[in-house]
């Protein structure tokens, strides 16, 4: 019994420990982030990790008339197609994560594929609106959609659409299927970046253009 008191008492101990810590931590950053002082606006002063990756920057990723803000290139080159209708903007190749970032734009109505994922999906539309037949919901400019690893949808844009674009964060492989789920194709962040480079290379870009992509 003494033994069971005593554990008791340290355990009792412990958690009041860490909910007291948990407390000052949380003081503290409600502290630092109503500071006005002096020294809460100025930047880092120390040297950043040397193995550490540089980030990526682009001014505006939404499609313009006539250029890019961020590059001085003529917009329309900035789309990989994939169809006649499908074609996608990089926006991060990450070979070191195994995932890709890109708006994916379709112009018109119609199926785009039924597929799924091994791993999570987020995506956020921008420009029309788009659902899966297996859903009943719809996503529209300003929704936000998480695809979950393993389920497989089937992606189409409903008539009256005719741009839908879509920001997509996909980790892994995107896996076609057949109604029965049988794949019968895929690609990746490595598939993605092929096309990108031969679009670049043919439009007079470069292959070395997807370099500020990579990660």
């Amino acid at each position: 019994v003494a033994f069971n008191n005593l554990s008791f008492a340290r355990s009792f101990r412990m958690k009041r420990s860490r909910k007291e810590s948990a407390e000052e931590i949380l003081l503290s950053s409600t502290t630092l982030f109503q500071s006005n002082s002096d020294d809460a606006f100025q930047p880092y002063k120390g040297k950043q990790p040397e193995e550490a990756l540089s980030e990526i920057f682009i001014q505006s990723v939404f499609p313009k008339e006539n250029q890019d803000s961020n590059t001085d290139i003529d917009e329309s080159l900035l789309w990989v197609p994939q169809t006649d209708s499908v074609s996608f903007r990089p926006l991060c190749f990450c070979v070191s994560g195994g995932y890709y970032v890109n708006l994916l734009r379709v112009k018109g109505s119609g199926v785009l594929s039924r597929h799924k994922h091994p791993g999570p999906v987020h995506g956020h539309v921008l420009k029309g609106k788009w659902k899966y037949l297996e859903h009943e919901w719809e996503a529209v400019a300003g929704s936000y959609v998480f695809e979950p690893p393993g389920e497989i949808h089937t992606l189409v844009v409903p008539d009256g659409v005719d741009e839908m674009i879509t920001l997509f964060h996909v980790t892994g492989s995107l896996l076609y299927c057949d109604p029965d789920g049988k794949v019968i194709g895929a690609e990746d962040v490595f598939t993605k970046l092929e096309l990108a480079k031969k679009h670049y290379k043919e439009v007079g870009l470069g292959e070395d253009f997807v370099k500020q992509f990579l990660r």
